[in-house]
């Protein structure tokens, strides 16, 4: 298993931006979506966690699952990129938790914001698009043999995503297996300043 995405550095994302994702994930916090729970960091609001509850009637009902958006510098001209930090057995999501969905790629659209890209990833699944399997054997398996692909996307919900084992601890990882190990970088004196004044326009808000 891969160690896991690292948290790209947005520092080069215009404050005005920075500012309107603040507003929109404090509005997500404030009025969840259904069975998406947004969690903000109010030391980088570009840092998007958010726990899906997997939907009914799918092999992944009785798990709850951790995901991370990571905005690019050209947000919200080019698409955030979606992982899934907790383990997850699904066509459209590798082994080291990379998302492969339109809405991440050729059909991003810069008005769509961070709500419409959870709701997406949560639909996903719904209805898996196995043809563009980023997972091959569970693309296989999900075309050839769908009870199968089912047994083994219960089994990993099972262990990786019941109840607390996919609330985060303070380790940064999804209390399973160690997927994401968030690292403090050593910041410069410039850094902290951007993030001095980054922290005055959110209270601002």
């Amino acid at each position: 298993m891969s160690a896991g995405p690292s948290h790209a550095s947005n520092e080069n994302i215009p404050p005005a931006v920075i500012m309107s994702v603040a507003k929109e994930i404090r509005k997500l916090t404030q009025e969840p979506m259904d069975g998406i729970k947004v969690i903000m960091n109010e030391e980088d609001v570009t840092d998007i966690n958010a726990e899906i509850k997997g939907p009914d009637a799918t092999p992944f009902e009785s798990g709850t699952f951790r995901v991370k958006l990571v905005l690019p510098s050209d947000y919200p001209s080019a698409p955030p990129k979606g992982f899934f930090l907790t383990r997850i057995f699904h066509p459209n999501i590798s082994k080291t938790g990379d998302i492969c969905v339109n809405t991440l790629k050729k059909d991003w659209q810069s008005d769509l914001g961070i709500g419409h890209v959870l709701q997406v990833v949560r639909c996903l699944l719904i209805n898996p698009f196995p043809e563009s399997a980023l997972n091959d054997e569970a693309g296989k398996l999900f075309m050839e043999d769908f009870e199968e692909y089912t047994k083994k996307a219960r089994m990993y919900t099972e262990v990786h995503a019941r109840s607390n084992a996919a609330v985060a601890t303070e380790d940064g990882t999804d209390g399973s297996e160690p997927v994401e190990k968030r690292q403090k970088p050593v910041d410069s004196k410039a850094a902290e300043k951007r993030r001095m004044e980054k922290k005055k326009s959110l209270k601002r808000l």
